[in-house]
Order: structure tokens, then C-alpha cells, then sequence
């Protein structure tokens, strides 16, 4: 059986070979690799059947069988995912400044590969893709560990890839896959600080808080999106209502879907019942409120205080009535997971406070959370929403895969 330490050899050494290629070399290898996807769809979608019949006859939920399942179209959009790296500007080698110092050296910071990339991630077999492609651009060897419940689209995803690139003459452990999905074995690749630079766990609550507790590499913390929309007293509540129910209901199983409603007192009894009656016309949801909105909704149980710090991923949304937008920054600022945040509102001095005071990767003004993403934000495929302030923020494109190296050059200067 392949260890731990077979895959951090193999992926350190595949990314000392990476570092050297240049950018024409990985958007052709990139290109192949997308073609390859769609030659061998066949394939993909038989491994894939069978990790979606076994999740169905383990009782998951039809929200998450959905987050797993591929079809000829989403192989379609991974493919074109593909393509769309090798389209973006290439960052390795970027001059981020130039200088000559007192001493008359000559001084230049660049952008160059992190080195090995570790992903531990959950359900969904498009990640192993979309981190691959970044990870490959930006001159990175990945090791890749999915959950159980993917393992075998993610072998078939990583199979494809990895013969891809041995034909075009590449090293294939740019791209590994842990198939051993035990805990063991994740705390081991969470342990491999000699060979991984970076970790970086892409799931639920429970596994990022596994992650942050047991790592002993360096951790990029990402995904869980306890996410709220305040509707303030001077919100055009038609507007309001659309956006609460794209947020909430356009696809609830994914970390930038609202969780959490927060109502102003003086527009509450006008807008609870018009949001219930069109959230309805979509998709039923379950609301979980607090006592004045219960009296106002016709549908709603009683909130606990877990199902407020909740990120249900289902449609389940908590409410909540607040007297003031201090208050309403204090709520979120007290649960939020730190993803994406929304005010609607026609005062721009109450949406400017809100965007100031909100401690999150992306705030918005009168728009729906689900556009956090890094593809709609012009970065590309992303490896992961950053919920952290280092080393990146928000959605992470390409240079969030970088790190910088100073390049320093004399003519025979010594220091006194």
C-alpha cells in the first residue's frame, strides 16, 4: 500500500519539476487534460454511478447526493473549468517590485509555486479537478484526499489526469490521490510536515475544526458559510425578497447559500409575510425564529441558540428580528463563520457602516450571496474560500497559491 510518505516523496519531487516549466507548457498540459475529461466521460460517469448508489443506500440526504452526482453537463463545466485556467494570466515569475538598495544591490521579489499542496475536502468530485488545475498553473504538486463517499469518481478524476500527463511527457505525481479515506491516514497527511507545505481542508464545520485541531502543517482554513442577510428598515422589500430567496434556495448545500435572516423590527410585519409566501412558490423552508417573528411567520418553529451558529446547508433558515443595525452587526459579528455577508438597503451611510463593521471575506450591498466565488470574482476556478486573514482571503485564485522569493544581485558587496 502507498503511505504517506510515498506520496510526500512523490509530490516533492514532481513539484521541483513543475517549478521549471514554463507557462506555455502547463496551459497545453492544461488543454489535454480537458480533453481528456470529456474523451473518457464514459468512464467518469460509471465510477461516479457508483459512489451515488451507495450514498443512497446509506440514507444521505437527496441535497448531498446532488453535491456528488456528475452528468455529461457538469463534466461539461469541469472540462471548461480546465480550459478557463489555462486562459488566465500565468503569476509565477510576476515581478512584485524592483529596487536597487543603498548598498547597490539589486533587489527583485517574485512570485513562485507554495511547493506541495495538501487538500482534504468532502463530497464533491469537481474539487478534485478545479484544485489540480490551480495547483498545477501555479507550478504546485497536490496530494488530493476526498471523503469515502467520492472515492471512486475522485480515483477516476485523478486517474484521467495523471495519464494526461504522463503522455504529454509530465511528471504524474503532480497529482496524487490518498485512496485510503481512514482518519488515520488523514492525521498522518496532516502530520507531513517534511513534505507538505500547505493544508487545506475544504468541507463542513466538523472537518475544518478537525483540520485546525489536528494539523501540524501550516492550515489555509476555508468553506464553512454561516452566512446571514439583514433587511434593513430602509430596504426595498421587494427587492429584498428576491435576493433572500436566491440566497437561500438557488442551490442550499453550498457554503455561500444564507443561513441565517436578520428582519428590522419596523419592516418585519410587511416582510415576513411576503418573503414565506414567494420562498414558497420556489421551495419550502423551514424557518427557525425568534418569538416576535414566530408571531408573524405562519410557519416557523422555535430557534435554539445552535440553530443560529448552524450552517444548515438544507432549506432551513433562521430568523431573527432586531431593533437597530448595531445590533444587527453585533449578531453577525457574534456568529458568523467570517464568508459572505449581505445588507439591503436604500441608506448608503447604513450600508457603508455595515461593510466597514461586518468581519467577513466578502460583504455585500443589496446583491445575493451566492456570487462568492471565484470565478464570478474573475479569478478563475477557486481551491477554496478563505475564511482566515492569512495568507488569503475569500475565494483563492491563482496568487493565493504563491508565495514570493527575493532575488538579490551584487557586484562584490560585503556588509560592515
Amino acid at each position: 500500500m502507498v503511505t504517506i510518505d510515498n506520496l510526500g516523496q512523490n509530490a516533492k519531487k514532481a513539484s521541483f519539476l513543475l517549478a521549471q516549466l514554463g507557462t506555455e507548457a502547463k496551459n497545453t498540459a492544461l488543454l489535454k487534460v480537458a480533453e481528456a475529461l470529456l474523451a473518457e466521460l464514459p468512464y467518469i460517469l460509471e465510477e461516479n454511478a457508483k459512489d451515488v448508489a451507495l450514498a443512497q443506500e446509506h440514507g444521505i440526504s437527496a441535497i448531498m447526493v446532488d453535491r456528488l452526482r456528475l452528468d455529461e453537463k457538469r463534466l461539461q463545466d469541469i472540462a471548461s473549468g480546465v480550459r478557463d485556467v489555462a486562459a488566465l494570466g500565468d503569476p509565477i515569475g510576476q515581478v512584485v517590485r524592483g529596487y536597487t538598495n543603498m548598498d547597490g544591490l539589486k533587489i527583485i521579489q517574485k512570485r513562485v509555486p507554495l511547493g506541495v499542496i495538501a487538500m482534504i475536502f468532502e463530497s464533491r468530485p469537481n474539487v478534485s479537478v478545479d484544485a489540480f488545475s490551480l495547483a498545477f498553473k501555479t507550478g504546485n504538486a497536490i496530494i488530493l484526499r476526498g471523503g469515502r463517499d467520492a472515492i471512486f469518481s475522485n480515483t477516476a478524476l485523478v486517474n484521467v489526469i495523471r495519464r494526461t500527463l504522463t503522455g504529454f511527457g509530465l511528471d504524474e505525481n503532480a497529482v496524487q490521490l490518498v485512496e485510503d479515506t481512514s482518519h488515520e491516514v488523514a492525521k498522518e497527511l496532516m502530520a507531513a510536515v517534511d513534505y507538505v507545505d500547505v493544508l487545506i481542508p475544504r468541507g463542513g464545520a466538523r472537518l475544518i475544526q478537525t483540520v485546525k485541531k489536528e494539523a501540524k502543517v501550516p492550515v489555509i482554513e476555508t468553506g464553512v458559510g454561516n452566512v446571514h442577510i439583514y433587511v434593513d428598515e430602509f430596504a426595498d422589500l421587494d427587492m429584498a425578497s428576491e435576493i433572500v430567496v436566491n440566497a437561500k434556495t438557488q442551490r442550499p448545500s453550498v457554503c455561500n447559500a444564507a443561513e441565517g435572516l436578520l428582519v428590522h423590527e419596523k419592516v418585519a410585519q410587511d416582510f415576513l409575510p411576503k418573503l414565506e409566501a414567494a420562498i414558497n412558490q420556489i421551495h419550502p423552508v423551514e424557518f427557525r425564529a425568534d418569538d416576535r417573528a414566530q408571531k408573524i411567520l405562519k410557519n416557523a418553529k422555535p430557534a435554539s441558540q445552535e440553530d443560529y451558529a448552524t450552517e444548515f446547508l438544507d432549506y432551513i433558515m433562521s430568523v431573527k428580528i432586531v431593533n437597530s443595525l448595531d445590533e444587527a452587526i453585533d449578531w453577525i459579528n457574534a456568529y458568523t463563520s467570517h464568508h459572505s455577508e449581505s445588507i439591503i438597503t436604500r441608506d448608503i451611510q447604513t450600508a457603508e457602516r455595515f461593510q466597514d463593521e461586518v468581519d467577513a471575506a466578502a460583504v455585500y450591498v443589496n446583491a445575493s450571496t451566492r456570487f462568492t466565488d471565484g470565478f464570478v470574482f474573475g479569478l478563475g476556478a477557486e481551491i477554496g474560500i478563505s475564511t482566515q486573514k492569512l495568507h488569503a482571503r475569500g475565494p483563492m485564485g491563482l496568487e493565493a497559491l504563491t508565495s514570493t522569493k527575493f532575488y538579490i544581485n551584487g557586484k562584490g558587496q560585503i556588509r560592515e
